[in-house]
């Protein structure tokens, strides 16, 4: 009994060793099998498809690999292990477009697929089998672990959105967050190009967009009633753009990442860049002045907002339309996805209401207020933007008047505008901001820019972008959302996109039922290593306790949590230091009155996790939920 039980033990050991891996996003199939492929000093490549895209895929891993020292030849060599690419020649239905399969054994990888995008996808699990970079490599050669992965992903649509119009990013800052993005799989790239604060593409036929359009004067800190507004004849020396040519190169370098760009020229609200340009396409004509970030509109904490400079175009004028035409002409000649998103969100209308010549339009043409009027305008943008080859994206305020059948809708205002849209059957890309906002802050205010709301990584796990009750099938996928007020640098970009795009990236490629926390969080764990071994920046806010303060009897208490394995938390009260000489956390406490502060923070193996959380008892008091 002793020896069978030794058996069964061993036997569940080796099935959880063989399990183990740290691929982002959960594949759907992974089989360990015990075996382990060293590549020390030559790998050969045995390139069976002709196909020009799993080809230059092919180059870019053989790159990859030759980074490490390693000798590739395209001819096989009885000393060397060699890796074998091929397409299916009968296709794999379960494989589909963008799924591949796997195999490593102690002599030879095998990388099979049914199209390009599959064997893309496939080097990038493999490449995440091995070290990050060369400096974190074994001296006694490159390892992988033996297994057969079948892999696929749950939807079409795994997108991040980078704004470039409230801080320009150059061309090469551009790459590099593609980079990351297709390390991932995501494989939708949303070009935020427009904006209040910015004109960022050249377009030949109006070339004021770019001249005056990109540039604003410069100004630092917080966006909002700090920023002061331009002076008159002040230098505008802060922007930048891209040039045509500089569009198709960057087209072309996320093609070669498996990566579609979808533009976004956001319109008829958040114009303030193109009515600098062009003022005459306004309802009031008057001068205008591309924002720097200050004060122009009032919030008013339900939704509802008054703009104090008007930013929308003139949906009565029809030179608007001759302009839109023009924009969306050359949008199209440069970009080959299917679409071209037109914003659409956040429009006031008061100027419109409130112009005698927009009203006379408007009885005109029986449309009752701004609401209809803007439906008009969305009906007469589609028109345009279809009438080039493409389809329409739009954000889900677009909702509120009749779309065309083909129209797409990208819920951001939780999953309302998704859930209404897919019961009128157009396609929908659940971008809300509950689950996908990433400018939203990680951590606790005391340590991280606080912005709007906070969005924690264990938040962002919980995203299920098919509601209960929607048919999945007009649910193209989901995306993340990089605005960027606070965010002026490429690092901080990326420290804001990542780990919560991992989290996304998981929940848009794996299967529902695949999902799950503890595996997930460990396997991050695994990928902080990687983004330091590479000099990326990343948060790890995740490692740091969440204060919740409460009152009961007249007395105030503290919990602190958070969702890291083996971990454990301590704090202090009395003003002593450091943390971890203090108390170890169980249950909630009492924070007593006095002049003092919690700190508190997270450990293993009594190495401290994440930053230290300072906060002051006044600060304490008033995070109480009124």
């Amino acid at each position: 009994m002793r020896n069978l039980l030794l058996s069964i033990m061993l036997c569940l050991v080796a099935q959880t060793i063989m399990a183990q891996h740290s691929i982002i996003p959960e594949p759907v199939n992974y089989n360990g099998n015990g075996e382990t492929l060293t590549i020390k000093e030559n790998l050969a490549f045995n390139i069976l498809t002709k196909d020009k895209e799993a080809i230059e895929y092919t180059n870019q891993f053989i790159a990859f690999v030759e980074d490490f020292g390693i000798k590739t030849t395209k001819e096989k060599s009885s000393d060397a292990p060699a890796i074998s690419i091929n397409l299916n020649k009968k296709k794999n239905t379960e494989l589909g477009t963008e799924g591949y399969t796997l195999k490593v054994t102690a002599s030879e990888i095998s990388l099979t697929a049914n199209e390009a995008a599959g064997i893309f996808n496939g080097f990038q699990t493999l490449k995440q089998l091995l070290p990050a970079t060369p400096k974190v490599a074994p001296s006694d050669g490159l390892k992988i672990a033996g297994c057969t992965i079948t892999d696929y992903p749950r939807f079409k649509w795994r997108g991040l959105m980078l704004d470039v119009s409230r801080h320009f990013f150059t061309v090469d800052e551009v790459k590099e967050y593609i980079d990351k993005m297709a390390e991932y799989k995501f494989n939708v790239f949303h070009w935020h190009l427009t904006d209040d604060n910015g004109w960022r593409i050249e377009i030949k036929s109006l070339p004021k967009l770019t001249e005056i359009g990109a540039w604003r004067v410069e100004r630092y800190g917080r966006f909002g009633e700090n920023r002061p507004t331009p002076q008159e004849d002040e230098a505008t020396p802060y922007g930048g753009f891209y040039t045509q040519e500089h569009i198709k190169d960057v087209i072309q370098y996320a093609a070669n990442k498996n990566i579609t760009i979808v533009p976004e020229i956001d319109v008829p609200g958040h114009s303030m860049a193109a009515l600098a340009a062009y003022p005459e396409l306004s309802s009031d004509k008057k001068p205008k002045y591309v924002s720097p970030g200050d004060k122009f509109s009032e919030w008013y904490g339900d939704g509802t907002f008054k703009m104090l400079v008007e930013n929308a175009l003139n949906p009565s004028d029809e030179k608007v339309y001759e302009f839109l035409d023009k924009v969306f002409t050359e949008v199209a000649e440069l970009f080959p996805g299917e679409y071209i998103h037109m914003g659409g969100d956040e429009c006031y209308h008061g100027y419109w209401e409130e112009n005698s010549e927009v009203r006379a339009f408007m009885e005109k043409n029986n449309i009752a207020d701004g609401e209809e009027l803007q439906s008009y305008f969305v009906s007469r943008v589609e028109k345009i933007i279809t009438s080039k080859g493409k389809k329409v994206i739009g954000w889900d305020e677009i909702l509120a008047g009749e779309l065309a059948k083909n129209t797409a809708v990208m819920s951001w205002q939780g999953m309302k505008g998704g859930i209404k849209a897919a019961k009128m059957e157009h396609p929908v890309v659940m971008s809300p901001t509950t689950f996908a906002y990433l400018d939203y802050s990680q951590g606790d205010h005391n340590v991280e820019n606080w912005i709007y709301a906070k969005l924690s990584l264990e938040k962002t796990y919980t995203f299920e972008p098919v509601p209960e009750g929607v048919d999945a099938k007009y649910i193209l996928g989901g995306q993340g959302n990089l605005w960027t007020e606070v965010i002026p640098t490429m690092p901080f970009a990326l420290y804001m996109t990542y780990p919560r795009a991992l989290s996304l990236s998981e929940t848009l490629w794996s299967p529902k039922a695949k999902k799950n926390w503890d595996s997930f969080i460990k396997k991050t764990e695994v990928h902080f290593d990687r983004f330091d071994a590479t000099g990326t920046n990343i948060s790890k806010a995740v490692y740091e306790p969440q204060v919740k303060i409460y009152e009961k009897d007249g007395k105030m208490f503290c919990e602190l949590s958070n969702s890291i394995p083996n971990s454990k938390i301590y704090y202090t009260i009395d003003n002593t230091y450091p943390v971890n000489f203090g108390n170890e956390y169980t249950v909630a406490f009492e924070i007593p009155n006095g002049e003092l502060n919690l700190r508190t923070q997270t450990f293993r193996d009594n190495k401290a996790l994440g930053r230290e959380i300072i906060i002051s008892r006044e600060e304490l008091r008033a995070r109480i939920k009124k």
